[in-house]
């Protein structure tokens, strides 16, 4: 089926699909997504051929580089209930931020992204940068162009005491004893805060620490309250977590 025109694409695009688009898109599949016997008007919107192919009444949901011209646009935005999408009904809405990204992203091409879990990851191209005996591998660069954009310069670099109570409370949510801190202070050695990252890696603490974040997504709690409390098992999907860290489990 043949496809709209396309204009030129735009010098700098600001929307990224996965980031951006497809949480708002997604509000729509249920009805216009990956299911055949759930396709409403015939409109399938989890693919650009499906969003951008003519329907039977001769509009294109999305007209990559014109939303003035994508039904999607009108539908979203529309003030009749009886047009909008999502319907009402749906208990599904999108909010106004969701909407000017759906319009940008469609003027800018709609383009349409793999979700990020199947596309190949690709080691871009470390950046150029003005201030170069600052950065100490790859990835300051990359820090310090985007710096440098903002006319910004790096901060002083911290002092040991603050860079082990930042690396400790990051890595095992407590702060560094006295011992460690004298430890760290003493050794002189090059690869002195090196040694302090593996060994707090090594600690059992770790995996409770980065364990906490999954808890916490999870609604995770060892009691149910107070009279309802009964005998509970949970405590060993936590532990699991705990411990998977901790094996450096993929």
């Amino acid at each position: 089926m043949p496809q709209p025109p396309q204009l030129k694409k735009p010098a700098k695009k600001t929307i990224e699909f996965n980031r951006d688009v497809r949480p708002a898109i997604s509000k729509c599949f249920t009805c216009h997504g990956h299911d055949p016997k759930a396709i409403m008007a015939g409109l399938k919107l989890d693919t650009r051929a499906g969003a951008t192919a003519k329907l039977k009444d001769g509009k294109r949901a999305i007209v990559p580089y014109h939303p003035e011209q994508s039904e999607m646009i009108a539908r979203i935005f529309a003030k009749n209930p009886d047009d909008l999408m999502p319907p009402p009904d749906s208990n599904k809405s999108l909010s106004a931020d969701e909407k000017q990204i759906l319009k940008t992203w469609i003027a800018e091409g709609a383009e349409y992204k793999e979700h990020w879990a199947f596309v190949k990851p690709v080691r871009p191209t470390p950046p150029e940068v003005k201030q170069k005996s600052w950065p100490r591998n790859t990835i300051d660069r990359f820090i310090l162009a985007k710096l440098e954009d903002e006319g910004l310069r790096p901060a002083p670099e911290a002092s040991k005491e603050t860079l082990l109570r930042r690396v400790t409370l990051d890595l095992t949510g407590l702060p560094p004893t006295l011992d460690e801190q004298r430890e760290f202070l003493a050794d002189k050695s090059p690869g002195a805060y090196e040694k302090v990252v593996d060994r707090l890696l090594a600690s059992p603490r770790y995996g409770e620490r980065m364990a906490a974040d999954w808890m916490d997504c999870a609604r995770y709690a060892d009691s149910n309250g107070y009279q309802a409390d009964y005998e509970r098992y949970q405590w060993r999907w936590r532990d699991w977590v705990i411990d998977a860290f901790n094996k450096d489990m993929p």
